[in-house]
């Protein structure tokens, strides 16, 4: 018992041998529509220092990334989560794109706890504010993934063994889903689904691992590499049933040690609140608001917050 006589769920704080996750890759066809999604549209930030030509760019959001190469489009077979501060400037900022990515797959609706928006080939992204995923204020808290149906139970028992990391079957929904804890707030999310998968186009996802060995010897084992990238990495595409080695998914997986010379390199995240007709000097870069350090439930202080902004929306059109 603590001293202020709270209990306290130190569970809730454990990481597993996955630490983080670090970017989702996709091929995109045209990289002046990327800025207008990614950067103007959703307020991110291109990565000034890496990738900074026409063919590869890399979008910074928190400590995660998106790698967007110029090629035939990929789709990502699910979903990508986002926390993006500021619901009602990101609404606007969407807004203005209607007009850019006219003629796009382009689209966004607003739900009660999170902004839908589709990228201009078809990729989903669902945007939740800063206090949904723990005190994540601007990051990638999940990736959620269509999977066939009953292979959610399959898929967590793959990460818990192979990966050593913490993962469960969530039965609360309308289908069952595998969660798999990938870094501090950060989850891989595999939901069952009975709708007819596309076929896997080669995309990925990079996951930063603190035991190096030990996956690549269970992977190894069961013959799942698919490329001994270099010292600080590898690769394997197939989530399998341990038990019968039947394929279950197929995710391409960029494995990174904590040794890699890009672990924890530091990301600009720029303000997108800043321009130069509102210029505030020191302001350029996003700085998070400070948080309650014993919030109970921060989706409480959330929902005031949508609350309040709606009402001013409807007090500003009556």
């Amino acid at each position: 018992m603590a001293k202020d006589g709270k209990q306290y769920d130190r569970s809730a704080e454990d990481l597993g041998n996955i630490v983080g996750l670090e970017h989702v890759n996709l091929q995109v066809e045209d990289q002046g529509l990327t800025t207008l999604f990614y950067i103007s549209g959703l307020g991110l930030t291109r990565d000034p220092y890496l990738m900074t030509s026409i063919d590869n760019m890399w979008v910074n959001v928190g400590h995660s990334q998106f790698h967007l190469i110029t090629a035939k489009p990929q789709h990502l077979r699910g979903r990508t989560g986002l926390v993006i501060p500021d619901r009602e400037a990101l609404l606007a900022r969407l807004e203005k794109m209607k007009k850019p990515l006219e003629g796009t797959r382009f689209a966004f609706k607003e739900h009660e706890d999170h902004v839908e928006t589709t990228c201009p080939w078809g990729n989903k992204l669902l945007i939740h504010e800063a206090g949904s995923f723990g005190r994540m204020q601007l990051g990638m808290p999940y990736v959620e993934f269509d999977v066939p149906v009953g292979s959610a139970k399959a898929i967590a028992d793959f990460y818990r063994k192979v990966f050593e990391t913490p993962a469960s079957v969530d039965e609360s929904g309308d289908m069952p889903a595998a969660r798999v804890s990938v870094g501090p707030s950060q989850e891989l999310v595999f939901r069952e689904t009975k709708s007819k998968l596309a076929a896997y186009d080669g995309h990925h996802i990079q996951v930063y691992v603190a035991n190096f060995s030990r996956p690549h010897k269970r992977l190894l084992e069961r013959n799942l590499i698919t490329e001994e990238s270099n010292q600080y990495q590898y690769r394997f595409v197939d989530i399998t049933d341990l038990e019968s080695g039947k394929p279950l998914f197929q995710i391409e997986h960029e494995v990174r040690c904590m040794t890699h010379p890009l672990y924890a390199r530091p990301l600009v995240n720029r303000n997108p609140a800043q321009t130069n007709r509102n210029y505030v000097p020191g302001r350029d870069a996003w700085v998070a608001e400070p948080m309650e350090p014993e919030m109970d439930d921060p989706r409480t202080a959330m929902r005031e917050r949508r609350f309040e902004a709606v009402t001013r929306r409807r007090q500003a059109a009556e």
